[in-house]
């Protein structure tokens, strides 16, 4: 008796587990029409009339007129009109930080680290996270955790397992910085004062380290090349944390492991120091001149110049006794389009936590076409050469056979005001929809 009855329970285990299996198999499979007013094509740079859009499970099947995808679509395939909208794919940010919210002054970024938590900023970070996606960013490169460990990766993995919604990410875990050259600082030597970031130094600690932090889950390598910035001779100059033997080994290291290698680089010095050893995006860079522009296209670097924290944060640091960066601010604004019309590398970043998630990250845009760059230049920045900066352009940055289905709209035109990115209306990432304010 006992035998049947364990024998019974087991098949119909059996069954349920088949059962469940073939209706994650289904639903993996969904197919999706989308009909799209007009779609951005980011490879070519221009806008297509009457698109169709075909998504079979996580990726799109084919793309077309929608007179001819629609002879395509199968019995019961869901269908999404945004025949009044502007499609594009979604949008990457290369430069977030999701566990921090906003700080322009230090002792914003000190009452984080001293009064929260891990797990209480791993939560807001979860709300960020969110807040991006749900403002059309399907791709996060978060550069950093500022003394939360590896708690990034905890997230990246939280959304990937669909614990909560997301962006993709691609995260750096813990920052480098030599001893005493990054906050915590000021206070009392008797007091052990948490670190932003993992401090090391030495070639022989910095390759372990590097090594450490890719076997917890780094995509990225990070480290900051300078501090303490000034103005000389017309220029933006700064003091160099690392000698040349520890940046050689950090920059080697990442890459032998297959690591990229992002520097918060902003004054001359620590900008011509991170190219010198083989960086592959300056962050920030406030301080670059025609000659480093020259170099980063020789070497292929790109740059993020995350533009909008600087002129958010400008008045507020200025106020704190840092008038520096009021100068930083516009000093960027001289160099952005000369380093664009050079054919720099220039990738969306926003530093979005430096300034507060309930500012929106699209915001950057418009500072770029401000400052020089087309509109469709600026789109493409946040996705063909953001995929390529991550090296993913076979999966992610436009709307291709084959790619991910992650791809959101909006009611205007972004080519003739691209504030209309700030004002996303529907999102969906992986094939699936988190948010549509346009079709019912």
């Amino acid at each position: 008796m006992k035998k049947s009855v364990t024998t019974c329970l087991i098949g119909c285990l059996l069954v349920l587990m088949l059962n469940f299996a073939a209706f994650a198999q289904a639903a993996a499979k969904q197919v999706v029409f989308i009909k799209a007013g007009h779609l951005v094509d980011t490879n070519n740079g221009r806008v297509l009339d009457n698109q169709g859009i075909l998504i079979e499970g996580n990726r799109i099947k084919v793309v077309g007129s929608v007179a001819d995808i629609q002879k395509q679509v199968p019995a019961g395939a869901k269908t999404i009109d945004l025949s009044n909208a502007t499609v594009l794919p979604g949008l990457a940010d290369c430069h977030t930080h999701v566990l921090l919210q906003g700080d322009i002054t230090s002792e914003d970024y000190d009452v984080q680290l001293l009064k929260e938590s891990i797990p209480y900023r791993t939560i807001r970070a979860t709300m960020a996270a969110r807040t991006g996606l749900m403002n059309g960013f399907t791709i996060f490169r978060d550069l950093e955790t500022e003394g939360a460990m590896y708690a990034d990766v905890d997230v990246k993995q939280a959304i990937d397992r669909g614990v909560i919604p997301g962006p993709r990410m691609f995260v750096s875990t813990r920052a480098f910085a030599p001893t005493g050259m990054y906050p915590l600082s000021g206070y009392s030597w008797e007091l052990k004062m948490p670190e932003g970031v993992q401090i090391i130094d030495g070639p022989d600690a910095i390759r372990k380290a590097v090594r450490e932090q890719v076997k917890y889950g780094a995509d990225w390598i990070k480290f900051y090349a300078d501090r303490r910035y000034y103005l000389k001779d017309g220029k933006l100059h700064s003091w160099v944390n690392f000698t040349d033997d520890e940046m050689e080994a950090m920059v080697t290291e990442a890459h032998r492991l297959g690591r990229r290698v992002a520097a918060h680089a902003m004054g001359w010095d620590g900008i011509d120091a991170a190219l010198r050893h083989n960086v592959d995006s300056i962050e920030h860079g406030y301080g670059l001149d025609e000659g480093l522009m020259d170099r980063m296209v020789k070497q292929g670097a790109y740059w993020c110049p995350t533009i909008y924290v600087g002129a958010y944060v400008a008045e507020g640091r200025a106020a704190a006794g840092a008038p520096i960066w009021l100068a930083m601010r516009d000093m960027e604004a001289a160099a952005f389009p000369i380093a664009y019309r050079k054919g720099v590398k220039i990738a969306y970043g926003t530093d979005a936590g430096g300034y507060a998630w309930t500012e929106n990250q699209a915001k950057e845009f418009s500072y770029m076409v401000r400052y020089g760059m087309p509109p469709m230049q600026a789109i493409q920045s946040a996705t063909m050469v953001a995929a390529d900066l991550l090296e993913r352009n076979a999966d992610l940055g436009s709307i291709d056979a084959g790619k991910y289905a992650d791809i959101i709209a909006v009611t205007g035109d972004p080519i003739k005001d691209i504030s209309e990115l700030e004002r996303v209306k529907f999102v969906m990432k992986n094939g699936e929809i988190y948010r549509n304010d346009l079709s019912r």
